[in-house]
């Protein structure tokens, strides 16, 4: 994987940069301020830390293939399960990571200084949709126009030209997750936009495996389906591909790095 020096951005001048010893006027390279997502974080991380510690149960494995890695040109392929309580369940890990607890995120002191440059790809039709997802878009969210479904039908129109430079520019900040089949829906086939994204920028990519949160959460991920359940979620070492890869060798990769390949009864049904 190629090395990428991190961007750094800010509302003042650029002589006057190094003065910001405290980031208070960092911003990302889309121009929202890094203070106020910290805010954010730490506040729906508040909010939302029970959902996975007393009314649920998470069980958390890999963390240690995660603190070694750089700040930047980090990219989190995983499987997916509802709309956001996946999203907010890493970044709690990822902040977790950030203060050095390993595998827990328990107690969630964490959240006084949570991790500002993680980002995460949604459709933006999701989150547009409602108070809570505007603020949750605020948080980090790579808001991209799926050329392939909509209304949760599936549909056909232009390719989202701009989603590979939004994510281009996220992973020379920080860190990305992505969920490479683009649904909730399992075993759904890996989007090859995800073999040209590899290609074009090298990043790390962290495969991650998640389960449980389909059955605990409706599929916004805001609402309590099935209570007292387990949540998993799998840190697995860095995925190795090279950039001689065709992009349906590295489609194939992250399909079963996430085990997603579809067993036979899968097959069958479609």
């Amino acid at each position: 994987m190629k090395y990428i020096k991190p961007t750094k951005f800010s509302y003042l001048p650029k002589f006057l940069m190094p003065l910001d010893l405290l980031g208070l006027f960092e911003c990302d390279p889309f121009g929202s301020s890094l203070l106020i997502r910290r805010i954010l974080i730490g506040i729906v991380g508040w909010l939302t830390y029970a959902r996975y510690t007393v009314v649920n149960r998470i069980e958390i494995e890999g963390t240690e293939n995660l603190e070694n890695l750089p700040i930047n040109n980090v990219l989190f392929l995983s499987n997916h399960q509802t709309y956001f309580a996946d999203v907010i369940a890493f970044f709690q890990i990822f902040c977790a990571v950030k203060w050095g607890f390993q595998n827990t995120i328990v107690p969630p002191v964490y959240l006084l200084g949570p991790r500002a440059r993680q980002y995460y790809v949604a459709a933006s039709e999701t989150m547009k949709k409602g108070f809570v997802p505007r603020v949750l878009s605020a948080a980090g969210a790579l808001t991209i126009e799926r050329s392939w479904r909509a209304e949760g039908r599936e549909v056909q129109r232009a390719v989202d030209n701009t989603a590979n430079d939004k994510i281009a520019k996220a992973l020379a900040h920080g860190w990305v997750v992505s969920f490479p089949q683009g649904t909730t829906t399992p075993y759904a086939p890996i989007r090859k936009g995800t073999g040209h994204l590899l290609k074009n920028n090298e990043p790390i990519v962290i495969p991650v495996v998640i389960n449980g949160f389909r059955r605990a959460f409706d599929k916004k991920g805001l609402r309590f389906k099935k209570r007292n359940t387990l949540l998993t979620v799998q840190f697995k070492a860095p995925l190795h591909y090279s950039p001689d890869d065709t992009v349906d060798d590295i489609v194939a990769k992250v399909r079963h790095a996430i085990e997603q390949d579809a067993p036979e009864w899968a097959q069958e049904k479609s």
